[in-house]
């Protein structure tokens, strides 16, 4: 077929050859082509140790080049600046936060066989694969609980801060969710020989530890825990792996490890180890559910909410603390029903999902009203009208309603403790920040001087991250002499706290 003569480009206005019967001219119809990667170009083994290095600036430059495309390719297929993949494959940028792997990942058409590749740095010495061990769609066995645990434990131990395949494409740790629910519970007996003897009085003694480190957490802020909950896991891992148990000293000894777990990974997310958390409250996730008490497996679930509100998918926290609340559907748990439903709502309301957010508080404060149950944990001393009053203030910020956020932390300030210092300064420094973002310049700054005067010796990321807002608040009014008093004041605060 031939076209008629003197045809030009629709696009660039140049002849087209009287053998090519489209409207563009070949530059023009390759250039407009849809850019496409090979499967051809990730079967290398070159891009495979890249993967496993979490080294996505070498896989972009070879995957682009055995697909011979341009960066401004790349560009079009991920949404990243050419600047950016250019940095990328030089080394001089790096790739961090779920978001941007992802989009990174997707873009470039990763293989779904190559994913469990990134499991690679999470690899221990065995001859398991870790990626057999962590899929939630396999069973929750007792061995695949302690070596996920023991990955998350080396990498709070080592520092390590790179994400799991599970964070990928979102649908990895809403799988781990739901597995939670309704996965088939495991044995969890004794294979050791002449191992130590796990009895009650000890379990006791080590569940009395993990109780300790959360009262002093609720003062003192978890920077100064991290590392000493951590420590006291791997021991509670080592009984699990070596010590002499039967079947329900077992369960017993999962329980204290799930409850230890969650608590080492709040205590590593409130210091800003967002990765290490999320992989330790997968794991207590798989303790909790080893354990057989479905008020463990909520808790955990709680956590991972928090996680997903504050650091990851907010859709995460709604589908957790749903999947929490089935789970324990058959407790008379009116408190944890409560504080789940806290969990939901700060998701719904990341989310601005307003009147979802409004019915889970509603039904929060009505469960709260009606006490204790015979089934709530006893972990869960701290829930009460304060606590839900709070969380609605932190919803109302979130959904943007400052004069009825800061109506609500004036409700709930006469409810908190004053000896659990780091949660009333959360809450004050949410307070001062709804107070100033509605308008009252002067009760924000008086609220805020009351904040600078509790942190001293509380150590905690996500209060400082609370205390950055606040003083930002406080800048936009500096013209007011009560907001600059606190801004200077705040300032040498600051100082302090990063030193």
């Amino acid at each position: 077929m031939s076209g008629g003569p003197g045809r030009t480009c629709v696009r660039c206005g140049l002849p087209i050859s009287r053998y090519n019967p489209d409207t563009r001219c070949s530059t023009c119809a390759r250039s407009d082509a849809t850019p496409t990667i090979p499967d051809r170009a990730w079967r290398d083994e070159e891009v495979h140790r890249a993967l496993a290095a979490w080294d996505f600036g070498t896989v972009v430059r070879l995957v682009r080049r055995r697909s011979g495309l341009s960066q401004k390719a790349v560009r079009e297929l991920t949404g990243l600046t050419q600047g950016f993949i250019s940095d990328l494959e030089r080394g001089l940028k790096q790739v961090n936060g779920r978001e941007t792997i992802i989009g990174l990942l997707t873009g470039l058409g990763l293989p779904a066989d190559l994913r469990p590749l990134l499991l690679t740095p999470f690899a221990q010495a065995g001859s398991q694969r870790l990626v057999e061990v962590i899929d939630p769609a396999l069973p929750w066995t007792a061995a695949r609980m302690v070596t996920s645990l023991e990955a998350a434990v080396g990498g709070a131990m080592n520092g390590l801060n790179r994400r799991s395949v599970i964070a990928l494409g979102g649908a990895g740790l809403t799988q781990y969710i739901l597995q939670a629910a309704v996965a088939p519970p495991e044995a969890v007996a004794s294979t050791a020989r002449n191992g130590i003897s796990v009895s009650d009085q000890l379990l006791t003694s080590l569940q009395s530890t993990t109780d300790a480190l959360r009262q002093a957490d609720a003062s003192h802020g978890s920077g100064n825990l991290a590392r000493a909950a951590t420590a006291h896991l791997k021991v509670l891992l080592r009984f699990l792996k070596e010590g002499d148990f039967n079947e329900a000293t077992g369960r017993r000894l999962a329980a204290v490890t799930a409850d230890t777990a969650i608590q080492t990974g709040w205590y590593h997310f409130d210091s800003g180890a967002h990765t290490v958390a999320r992989n330790l409250l997968v794991g207590a996730l798989r303790a909790a559910h080893a354990s057989g008490d479905s008020r463990l497996r909520a808790g955990a679930l709680s956590f991972i909410a928090i996680h997903g509100y504050s650091a990851g998918d907010p859709r995460d926290a709604v589908t957790a603390a749903r999947t929490a609340r089935q789970v324990i559907a058959d407790q008379d748990a009116p408190a944890l029903h409560a504080m789940l439903l806290t969990r939901q709502a700060r998701g719904h309301a990341r989310l601005r999902e307003d009147r979802q957010a409004r019915t889970a508080l509603e039904e929060a404060q009505v469960l709260c009203a009606r006490g204790r149950g015979e089934d709530d944990p006893h972990w869960l001393y701290w829930i009460n009208p304060g606590e839900i009053m709070g969380q609605t203030g932190s919803c109302l910020l979130d959904l943007g309603r400052p004069g009825q956020a800061a109506q609500a932390f004036a409700d709930a300030r006469d409810a908190l403790s004053s000896d659990e210092i780091r949660t009333r300064a959360q809450f004050l420094s949410r307070a001062a920040t709804a107070q100033m973002r509605a308008g009252d310049v002067d009760a924000g700054s008086a609220t805020g001087h009351e904040v600078l005067a509790l942190v001293s010796g509380v150590r905690s990321a996500r209060l400082d991250d609370n205390l950055d807002t606040m003083l930002a608040e406080a800048r936009r009014y500096s013209s007011a002499t009560p907001a600059q008093e606190l801004v200077e004041r705040g300032q040498v605060v600051m100082e302090e706290r990063a030193a």
